[in-house]
């Protein structure tokens, strides 16, 4: 069974004309690292607010179709039984800390769902190593940096125990060494979890690597959804308007010098690797 299925879903927002979604047909399967990509106003974060519920249930709208998550319907599921499914930490993580210290933070969540409290201190022990801030509990959120508020934030939804953990530009806010570290954190949860991570994030040289699949948006419309290498090795990725990786634009200008390759490098190590075989 898969475990995100859209079914011919489109969606206005009340009192637009146009669609932000338009007919979209997907479905991803458990246990994949993804990355969202297209331009600014293509419908990702529309995409995003469907798969939880937020759209149709919290936004006023027109919708057709369907959408469904671990065989959910998004539609006619309650938003608060989607939360123990679907995960989403938000663009600032901020507007999601609402307690008064950190360990009471990560078990906000499971006591709203009345959890025994011996669960709750084993989810806190088991996700506070995973995210890397067993020194934060006793910790104020409003006292702690915005790298350190990002990892409460995820470990307060990765309590839940979710099948998907959906990240809204993540690093939007972090430097490059915090970026980096939250990153390669979220792809060490999704290997040890056995989870699905969707990230929606403009600075692709930090995800290509680590990336198992690519969905791209255009215009409200799903455009392409397919393994990295396959995407970015299409015409349709080369034409979006987005900030692209360094070793892509590189070796795009080579390919245009006359130089073919058979599948573009889309890592350093790729790109060593390619070097090397004129040594």
């Amino acid at each position: 069974m898969s475990l995100i299925k859209f079914n011919n879903f489109s969606f206005r927002y009340k009192g637009n004309e146009e669609y932000a979604l338009n007919n979209i047909n997907l479905e991803i399967n458990e246990n994949s690292f993804i990355l969202l990509l297209g331009e600014t106003g293509s419908g990702k974060t529309s995409l995003i607010r469907c798969l939880n519920g937020l759209i149709p249930q919290f936004y006023a709208g027109y919708y057709k179709g369907s959408v469904e998550i671990a065989g959910k319907s998004t539609i006619t599921t309650p938003i608060s039984d989607l939360s123990t499914v679907v995960g989403i930490v938000f663009q600032n993580p901020e507007n999601q800390l609402v307690a008064m210290n950190v360990e009471h933070e990560i078990a906000f969540g499971m006591e709203n769902l009345g959890i025994s409290p011996r669960e709750i201190e084993k989810r806190i022990k088991e996700v506070i190593k995973l995210t890397e801030i067993e020194h934060l509990l006793e910790r104020a959120p409003f006292e702690i940096s915005g790298g350190e508020k990002q990892r409460v934030a995820i470990a307060s939804v990765l309590v839940l125990e979710p099948l998907l953990l959906i990240l809204d530009e993540p690093t939007a806010n972090l430097d490059p060494f915090f970026a980096k570290k939250i990153i390669t954190m979220l792809k060490k949860i999704q290997e040890t979890k056995k989870i699905s991570v969707i990230i929606s994030e403009h600075r692709m040289d930090l995800l290509i690597p680590l990336v198992d699949d690519i969905i791209l948006m255009e215009n409200g419309k799903l455009v392409g959804y397919d393994d990295k290498n396959v995407i970015m090795n299409s015409e349709i990725f080369h034409k979006l308007n987005i900030n692209k990786p360094k070793i892509y634009t590189l070796f795009k200008g080579l390919e245009y010098g006359s130089t073919y390759f058979n599948k573009l490098p889309l890592s350093v190590e790729d790109a060593l690797n390619f070097f090397r075989q004129f040594n």
